[in-house]
């Protein structure tokens, strides 16, 4: 992964907790010239800088929850201390959280699949020990909605990861049950087209978030299920 091979000269630079950080990241991101490896960084630094900073917003950090966030990425052992370091800056940084969703909507601005997956990775993690806290809860909303997210659309994420007993199809879906067929069925093929392996990785997403993405697949192809089989009725 890009990034990866770039933190140590980056963090050696005397990058440091503060207001700075935030454009230091940035500008890293900015600074690579190959787009595949720009899409890799941002992402990577994306998904390392709000996973930090919903740590600190919850104020829990469980052993499962770092387990997951492992999931995500296969980071070398060379490599786990600057990850590592880069987590705790992140953390630390003077600037709250919003304004790291809103640089990140930058870097992303017309591109609602990438912070989507962005979101489900933050949902993975947050999800790991088996409860979804309230302070988890309310920064996920927060960063959803700085992303440009709806409330359906957060909510269509949402119900994908944590069941809350009353998992309607058609919200999972974003989609209305007073849709027509057809229209729920376009909707469908729009997210399994979206949600393909090949274009998630042409997206910047790393190899071992694919794993990771076959659970939203699977909340999807239910709910997709349960509407066909309730109109055969």
């Amino acid at each position: 992964m890009g990034i990866f091979q770039t933190l140590q000269e980056w963090l050696e630079s005397g990058v440091d907790a503060g207001g700075a950080f935030l454009d230091r990241m940035t500008s890293a991101i900015s600074g690579l010239t190959d787009p595949t490896a720009r899409r890799q960084a941002a992402f990577s630094i994306a998904m390392i800088a709000l996973s930090a900073k919903m740590a600190k917003a919850d104020g829990i950090v469980t052993l499962d929850e770092i387990h997951a966030f492992r999931d995500l990425f296969e980071i070398p052992q060379a490599e786990q201390t600057n990850v590592a370091r880069l987590f705790d800056l992140a953390k630390r940084d003077t600037a709250g959280f919003e304004a790291y969703a809103a640089r990140i909507a930058r870097l992303y601005e017309n591109d609602l699949q990438t912070l989507e997956d962005i979101m489900d990775g933050l949902f993975h993690i947050a999800k790991a020990d088996g409860v979804l806290h309230e302070g988890e809860r309310a920064f996920l909303l927060q960063v959803a909605q700085i992303f440009g997210f709806t409330d359906t659309a957060y909510e269509a994420i949402e119900l994908r990861h944590v069941d809350r007993g009353d998992a309607d199809p058609y919200r999972i879906l974003g989609v209305s049950p007073d849709m027509d067929m057809e229209e729920i069925k376009r909707n469908f093929r729009k997210k399994v087209s979206e949600f393909h392996p090949d274009r998630m990785i042409a997206r910047g997403v790393p190899p071992e978030f694919i794993a990771i993405a076959n659970d939203r697949m699977a909340a999807i192809n239910q709910a997709w299920e349960q509407i066909t089989r309730m109109h055969k009725l």
